[in-house]
């Protein structure tokens, strides 16, 4: 079983201006949050645009990373589709380069939404891997809530050993930190109290932007000094609050471009963030700029 504790960064995917990736920053960003003391790199994730990527851009990213990566940190990788014999292709082709756990959606867009189908739809995976698998609940994107005794459930099998709860519900995460699986917190406004409740670790999108930030928030928290935490937290706080309620991928990537990580360039058909949401994540990002002077 990977050990997923810590910050797995949910790491961007460079874009250049017309959208193509651009796979020599890609490796220089790693470098980048490597060197920051991340404890995982999720590739594909989410922040990652995940759903406007191609399978074979997919691979080579993940063959890529795995290789830059080189056993420095964790390698999660993202291999949700909509097609049962896709997921189990994706998993397979990212295990085989070298991925520590594959990060899967359930089936969402009018699969099934019971739990014994979305139960069903997991095994099919676990048992044609061999490696972890982190199950992603995050409902207001798929219209799918994976309940406390579904996780549970779940985590009966060989392989699926963990869960990134992004949902938002700090009662439902700490009804599944209850459950003999391990949690990972998904959203970004929860992370300070998630981590002091006992979630393993956390996936974080806004990490691209302050990874050193995210990783001493975590040492202070596995060290219990909750005061610096929280001062820490204040300043990461606005931001986060922004991220949250904007349109989120756009808004992470211009964050980490203002600080140093990245092109700010999204794939269509996001489109980048207009002049006065660009002013407000700027007044929001002010208190980190603070700690880097």
């Amino acid at each position: 079983m990977a050990e997923l504790k810590g910050i797995n960064l949910a790491m961007q995917t460079p874009f250049e201006p017309n959208g193509a990736i651009d796979y020599g920053l890609f490796e220089e960003l790693i470098e980048k949050y490597v060197s920051a003391g991340v404890h995982g790199l999720v590739l594909g994730a989410g922040t990652g645009q995940h759903p406007y990527l191609t399978e074979s851009e997919c691979n080579r990213l993940y063959e890529l990373g795995a290789k830059r990566i080189a056993g420095r940190c964790n390698v999660v990788c993202q291999t949700s589709a909509l097609n049962m014999d896709e997921v189990i292709r994706r998993s397979q082709q990212a295990e085989s380069v070298g991925a520590d756990a594959l990060m899967i959606l359930p089936p969402y867009l009018e699969g099934p939404s019971d739990e014994d189908g979305i139960f069903n739809f997991y095994k099919e995976i676990d048992a044609a891997v061999g490696v972890d698998i982190v199950g992603y609940n995050i409902p207001q994107a798929t219209g799918i809530a994976v309940s406390p005794r579904l996780f549970d459930r779940l985590s009966g099998l060989k392989n699926f050993n963990y869960i990134k709860d992004s949902a938002g519900d700090f009662t439902v995460h700490q009804e599944y930190l209850q459950t003999r699986g391990r949690v990972l917190n998904g959203c970004d406004t929860t992370t300070l109290y998630a981590l002091m409740a006992g979630a393993r670790g956390v996936i974080w999108g806004a990490a691209n932007y302050m990874p050193r930030e995210a990783v001493e928030l975590y040492n202070l928290v596995v060290a219990k000094d909750f005061e610096r935490a929280l001062a820490l937290w204040q300043r990461m706080l606005p931001s986060l609050l922004f991220i949250w309620r904007a349109p989120y991928t756009p808004s992470v990537l211009r964050a980490a471009q203002l600080r140093g990580f990245g092109t700010g360039n999204v794939r269509k058909p996001l489109a980048k963030l207009s002049a006065e949401q660009d002013t407000a994540l700027r007044a929001a990002l002010t208190p980190l700029f603070e700690i880097a002077s």
